[in-house]
């Protein structure tokens, strides 16, 4: 059962070791010329102003989470769409079960205001 797995691994270890020789080769045989302007952040050909890393509001971290946790809760209704005919009422009950759970944690980020963008 495991050598079912095999060609997987060959080709993970394969990528890995590929990956990691074009890295050491950059890096023994790249041009290493630093310069004060070659170290400044880019803007755009614009001068930074500011320093180069700023503070995120927690807001865009959590409308990114309740994206990403509204999105794969929603992946799981194609299998119950395929599989709708066999499960019958039990299964109808079920997925409205689960919609109402999703509905109400949907309710409740709206209501805090965790969806509104400033």
């Amino acid at each position: 059962m495991l050598l079912e797995y095999l060609p997987i691994v060959v080709l993970i270890v394969l990528a890995t070791g590929l990956a990691g020789l074009v890295v050491l080769i950059g890096t023994f045989f790249g041009p290493r010329r630093p310069t004060s302007r070659k170290s400044m952040p880019y803007e755009s050909g614009m001068r930074p102003i500011g320093p180069g890393t700023r503070r995120m509001p927690v807001r865009f971290y959590l409308v990114a989470v309740l994206f990403i946790l509204f999105d794969i809760e929603i992946v799981f209704f194609l299998p119950w769409a395929v599989v709708y005919k066999k499960l019958g009422w039990f299964g109808l009950v079920e997925m409205l079960i689960f919609i109402l759970i999703l509905l109400v944690g949907y309710v409740y980020a709206w209501k805090k205001g965790a969806l509104e963008w400033e």
